[in-house]
């Protein structure tokens, strides 16, 4: 290689749907010395990982653990370890990841029903009872903070109806964890999953999990086995919590290291503290939207703080304007997905990008380049 590339990587403020940016700190920790994977020293840090992984997601669940791999891998594993072919799984869809569950779902023999629902608004309660009363589910799953359009949905409602019914329940928190309240065990989620890369503030690489004793008795009593090796719980939980280590796959050290750091500086902060920067900062944007006459895709009621959906203005293409701020501004968004492609600009206000000053030279660079291509409505001029 005639070229180092890593040396000409632009610094970018990163406000997409992930990753987010790290602090200094984090970036510190992931360049300490690399211990064993069974060292005395790296087994404290993973202790302290778990309890603060526990705090976070509001439980006392002991599997609490991250898994190596990013978000995607804890969808993984939350599906591989409970579903047997032939299981009836519910799936609760309002954007890509709902479509995402019912993939896996079906690749692993289960019978899926999706219920899907407009995106842009939240999975509705009221129907949701219906199908819990027309039938049982081994598994009901739903996405707490829909990345692919902003939406929050009711977890805690949904989570009484499918306790009373009697199945597992798994809710998805990537986008959730660390930046708004997520509450597993009052939920009565038996299943809950994340990724390091979004409100956690740490690059991506590591799978937060958390299983209830409930779901860890169905995995330790399935009729076959799980049918991935790498993310078996029954393997893994003797490496993450047994009183004598054993080995089952090298853990990244230094993805743990930056795990640990960023756990410590929310922790630190105080989680209200976070939660409460994180709505300062989506507040100061939606002000400088509806300062510009720009129109958000949610309803207020229903909006993620941590992850903003943009109407694209007539008069310009998302492309354009994504482009230009990357280019002109040294600002990363991310466009629409499926069938908001091109029709929404996705700005995430995550973990350390989480202020409002960020939100401020945001609102200034889109106007200017709205500006720039007269495609401002004439109240905003």
């Amino acid at each position: 290689m005639k070229q180092n590339l890593l040396d000409d990587i632009q610094n970018l403020l990163l406000l997409g749907a992930g990753p987010s940016g790290v602090a200094p700190n984090t970036y510190h920790a992931m360049s300490r010395n690399v211990l064993g994977h069974l060292d005395p020293y790296f087994l404290k840090i993973m202790a302290e990982i778990k309890h603060g992984l526990r705090e976070l997601f509001g439980t006392e669940n002991k599997v609490t653990v991250p898994l190596s791999g990013t978000g995607s891998i804890g969808m993984e594993a939350a599906f591989v370890n409970v579903i047997e072919k032939g299981d009836k799984v519910l799936v609760l869809e309002n954007g890509v990841f709902g479509n995402r569950m019912e993939d896996v779902a079906s690749r692993l023999g289960a019978v899926v029903t999706k219920e899907e629902f407009e995106w842009g608004t939240p999975v509705v309660p009221a129907r949701v009872k219906e199908l819990l009363e027309q039938d049982h589910y081994k598994l009901v799953a739903i996405v707490h903070a829909e990345t692919s359009t902003g939406v929050c949905n009711p977890v805690e409602e949904i989570g009484r109806m499918v306790h009373e019914a009697g199945s597992l329940y798994l809710v998805d928190c990537v986008t959730s964890l660390g930046g708004i309240p997520v509450e597993v065990d009052k939920w009565h989620a038996d299943i809950a999953y994340s990724g390091t890369q979004k409100c956690l503030s740490c690059p991506p690489g590591a799978a937060p999990i958390t299983f209830s004793d409930a779901a860890m008795q169905v995995i330790e009593n399935r009729k076959t086995k799980v049918p991935n090796w790498y993310l078996d719980m029954n393997m893994l939980t003797h490496y993450w919590r047994g009183a004598t280590r054993v080995y089952h796959h090298t853990a990244p050290i230094s993805m743990m290291y930056g795990l640990y750091q960023a756990l410590y500086n929310i922790l630190e902060e105080g989680k209200e503290n976070c939660f409460a920067r994180h709505m300062a900062a989506h507040r100061r944007l939606v002000e400088g939207l509806e300062r510009i006459g720009l129109e958000l895709f949610v309803a207020p009621e229903f909006r993620l703080p941590d992850l903003n959906c943009i109407v694209v203005p007539e008069g310009i293409t998302d492309k354009e304007i994504i482009s230009e701020l990357r280019d002109n501004y040294s600002i990363s968004i991310s466009a629409g997905l499926g069938p908001m492609a091109g029709k929404i600009l996705r700005v995430g206000l995550m973990g350390y990008n989480a202020t409002e000053t960020n939100a401020d030279r945001f609102v200034s660079a889109l106007e200017e380049i709205l500006r720039a291509h007269g495609c401002l409505a004439e109240k905003a001029a």
